[in-house]
């Protein structure tokens, strides 16, 4: 028993350092891109809110090609840096399905499974939202799903697994004040338990930048 509580501590370190080295990389999606993409108190753009390098100051008047270009790449970071290829097949589902494409994108990025779990607050990023899906630390119904990309369905129970409810990342997360709960998602047991009701329209998601989905199409209908 000893040696299997040694291996699992062991792999809950190693899991949240590979979290920790994630963050470096979240912060450098925002000063590249210019933006608080998620509106954290810690990220570097508060104090240094230009590009960085030498020319990071310097400012000209973009292109139609670069605000949608921009636009793009804002929308995958805000995902968690979503690939482009994942990120074109998205797209491309968003164009095939019926109703207005430009919610059609919004509706299949706020269905995926990392961005559920960061919606109800069990990770304090997407990025370790990912990580704890991927380590299979969150159930779909009772059921362990371990693919970030899974699309909720409406009614569906997220929850974390019960090994991980006392781990102190997953409470500081549930107790942050820095975002809320959005109305599509229905939080029980200590909020350790999500229903997610409802996809929502664009206007209804939180994002704490302007967000512009109309120029993603626009970059993809080129």
């Amino acid at each position: 028993m000893k040696i299997l509580y040694d291996t699992y501590i062991l792999f809950v370190t190693r899991f949240f350092s590979n979290m920790s080295k994630r963050v470096g990389a979240k912060y450098k999606i925002d000063r590249r891109l210019g933006v608080n993409l998620w509106g954290r108190a810690k990220s570097p753009f508060n104090t240094r809110n230009y590009a960085p390098g030498e020319h990071g100051k310097n400012k000209s008047k973009p292109s139609d090609y670069c605000l949608q270009l921009h636009a793009k790449q804002k929308l995958k970071g805000y995902y968690g840096n979503i690939g482009e290829k994942q990120f074109r097949k998205i797209y491309q589902e968003a164009v095939r399905r019926q109703g207005d494409t430009t919610e059609n994108l919004i509706e299949l990025l706020e269905r995926r499974l990392d961005a559920v779990v960061y919606r109800m607050k069990f990770a304090i990023t997407v990025f370790a939202a990912r990580q704890l899906i991927n380590h299979g630390h969150i159930t779909v119904n009772g059921k362990r799903v371990n693919i970030a990309s899974y699309l909720v369905k409406d009614g569906d129970e997220i929850a974390v697994a019960n090994k991980m409810k006392e781990n102190a990342n997953v409470q500081t997360a549930i107790s942050t004040s820095e975002r809320e709960v959005p109305d599509y998602c229905e939080m029980a047991d200590k909020g350790l338990k999500g229903k997610y009701l409802r996809a929502p329209k664009f206007a209804d998601v939180p994002y704490p930048v302007q967000m512009e989905p109309n120029l993603v199409i626009e970059f993809y209908s080129r």
